[in-house]
């Protein structure tokens, strides 16, 4: 340095700050609801599509007052959704938010969704719809009702002119030939949505089960199956719906409200009804279980009447006789053996109670020339119950007399 002098760092300056904490603030200051969930329009350049699938590009603008531009990502998850992918000088809407990524120090816009300038009034009411939908209910996974295993009537809410509709009957005739009821309905178009919704309320409640389909086609095509009279119509039906609209990358808000939601036409037929082949060998197998389970009880069960005849048949049948009659026999002398003793010891019981009752007899002393004196019912068992004129009864072995007390005398007056 000049002059030879050293310059030193003060490193524990607390207005110094790390680059690890600055990018920190950064990208804590970008994250805000200003920078989120916001819609950007500018011309595609540098376009690049990863081999993991995610896109890049730089979304740039050029006009009187000056050039702008940002670079953008969109991941691999968000990047199926985008049909047609973009090109380079392509005008389009980027649905997104700001972020900053520390370690390249750059800040990038992430993008969830993408779509053709052209498209970008109908986006903005598609997102608002979104939103007013969702608040009342139309997308919540509880009012989801379930797929009838096995459909009698399958109805269609679809173009009767269109492939689609022939697709669904081909691979119902091929899987499981059943009813098919057609709702025609316009598919595309200014008021195409009312025809879709009242197609819908026209059917419902007729079979077991609708497949609401459309083909490809581009944003603006499908948009019908994005306005609310279609969804509360779908919300509103009795019946299970299965949407079919478009290819697997399209997405509409009918796919969101519906029941369930099928890639392509076709899958949604392949949905609804079971493959009558596969029913058949289910069926062919259980029966053939069935068959082997019987067969093996009758074989259990032949054994087993074998066996008893077996049993009941020549000197087995006798020996077993004899055993029995023996048994009989012992069992016969235990009895009379157990019958005897029971009788010695009732009578012995019998005995002592006899004497016990006898000896608590009050009037068994009469019999020897005893007397027994009562007063007023009570026996008297002292000179000292008795005073000179008191009735008594005296009762002997013959009978009983009344007397009257005349003179008490103690042993200790003798």
């Amino acid at each position: 340095m000049p002059g030879g002098e050293q310059a030193v760092l003060v490193t524990d300056d607390p207005e110094i700050i790390t680059v690890q904490h600055l990018t920190r603030i950064i990208r804590e200051e970008l994250d805000t609801p200003l920078l989120r969930d916001i819609s950007v329009r500018g011309e595609v350049t540098n376009y690049r599509l990863h081999s993991s699938g995610h896109m890049y590009f730089t979304l740039s603008e050029k006009n009187s007052s000056g050039d702008a531009a940002i670079d953008c990502v969109i991941w691999r998850r968000a990047a199926l959704r985008v049909s047609p992918p973009p090109e380079n000088g392509m005008d389009v809407i980027v649905h997104g938010y700001v972020d900053f990524y520390p370690p390249h120090g750059r800040t990038r816009f992430i993008g969830e969704s993408l779509i053709h300038a052209g498209a970008g009034e109908k986006y903005i009411i598609l997102e608002r719809w979104k939103r007013e939908l969702s608040a009342e209910g139309c997308f919540a996974p509880e009012t989801k009702k379930p797929i009838p295993q096995y459909p009698v009537r399958v109805g269609v809410v679809t173009s009767p002119t269109g492939a689609v509709l022939q697709d669904i009957r081909n691979v119902l005739s091929r899987r499981f030939p059943l009813d098919l009821i057609i709702s025609p309905t316009q598919v595309q178009g200014e008021y195409a949505h009312m025809d879709i919704a009242e197609a819908i309320r026209r059917i419902d409640g007729h079979v077991d089960v609708i497949i609401l389909a459309r083909g490809g086609g581009s944003f603006e095509d499908l948009f019908p199956f994005n306005h609310p009279d279609v969804i509360r119509a779908i919300v509103a039906c009795r019946t299970p719906i299965v949407s079919a609209i478009g290819h697997e990358v399209d997405v509409t808000l009918a796919d969101l409200a519906s029941d369930l939601r099928a890639p392509t036409p076709s899958a949604a037929a392949e949905l609804v009804v079971c493959d009558r082949v596969t029913l058949l060998r289910e069926h062919a197998e259980r029966k053939a279980t069935m068959q082997n389970l019987i067969l093996d009880r009758l074989e259990k069960y032949s054994r087993d009447l074998e066996e008893i005849r077996l049993r009941i048949q020549g000197r087995r049948i006798e020996r077993r006789i004899s055993d029995m009659k023996q048994a009989t026999d012992d069992l016969r002398e235990r009895l009379q053996k157990a019958i005897s003793r029971r009788l010695i010891q009732e009578k012995s019981d019998l005995a002592r109670y006899t004497a016990e009752i006898r000896s608590a007899d009050l009037r068994a002393p009469l019999s020897k020339g005893y007397a027994l004196l009562l007063a007023d019912g009570e026996m008297i068992r002292s000179v000292d119950a008795c005073t000179k004129g008191d009735p008594v009864t005296i009762y002997l072995i013959d009978g009983e007399m009344e007397a009257t007390i005349t003179e008490v005398r103690h042993d200790r007056d003798l």
